[in-house]
């Protein structure tokens, strides 16, 4: 206990005079304090990512997004520094892989077909539609869905992108909900996380909300990596087929 409250009292200290003095040392100290940070936001979005992503490149990128962090943080605002750190991390994580381009122009198409069919199909049955319902209206297999889900886990990584601040508060990585800008877009979004099917629920609860990664969660629910990741990603098209439908009510 008195070591934790040591350290706390350190990194306070190195605050205090990098704002007085703007030394590079202290800065070097402060940035070798958080960079777990950047190494916990990279691990996180390189889950969903394909492997041709070098997580490294992800670390780079977010280690820059901690310089900005500490570089504009104020601490006179009433705002944690890891509140502010993640998502200037994330975001410029997020940002290089935009740049790269590196969800395939056949992927994109195939995400919005199946988000378009999905909401459809959601929308005629007042429901979450099963495999079976999905596949059907496709017209392909439940074997071709199970892949064409595998395929479009890459395009989910910034899952909910057109609803989120930048600058969204967090504890660790922010959940759908503390992304979300309008109240009436995030009681749509709390609605169509409790109508999820049990299993989608609880792997979106587990992984926003208790931070557990997809092989911790596959771990609790007895299920493969793969198959934790199909149904994080069948989630966020419906989560986001939800949100679509409150957006173009509003155009």
């Amino acid at each position: 206990m008195n070591e934790k409250r040591e350290l706390q009292v350190d990194i306070h200290q190195l605050w205090t005079e990098y704002q007085q003095h703007r030394l590079p040392d202290i800065r070097e100290k402060i940035v070798a304090h958080y960079l777990s940070l950047v190494k916990l936001v990279a691990g996180r979005i390189a889950i969903g990512l394909p492997t041709y992503v070098d997580k490294d490149d992800l670390i780079s990128n977010g280690f820059f997004g901690l310089l900005d962090a500490i570089e504009r943080f104020d601490p006179n605002r009433n705002i944690k520094f890891e509140t502010y750190a993640v998502a200037r991390i994330r975001g410029a994580i997020l940002d290089s892989l935009r740049a790269l381009d590196w969800v395939p122009t056949t992927v994109r198409q195939r995400a919005r077909q199946y988000e378009q069919v999905l909401g459809e199909l959601e929308h005629k049955l007042g429901r979450s539609a099963t495999d079976d319902e999905i596949a059907e209206a496709i017209g392909i297999s439940v074997a071709q869905l199970h892949t064409l889900l595998n395929q479009l886990n890459a395009s989910t990584i910034m899952p909910l992108e057109e609803f989120v601040k930048t600058e969204t508060p967090s504890k660790q990585l922010a959940t759908p909900l503390q992304y979300v800008e309008d109240e009436d877009v995030k009681r749509t979004l709390c609605q169509a996380i409790n109508k999820l099917p049990d299993k989608e629920r609880l792997v979106i609860a587990l992984y926003y909300y208790e931070s557990l990664t997809l092989k911790e969660i596959s771990i609790i629910m007895k299920l493969t990596e793969a198959r934790i990741s199909q149904l994080h990603t069948k989630a966020i098209f419906r989560l986001r087929g939800a949100l679509a439908r409150v957006k173009s009510s509003l155009l």
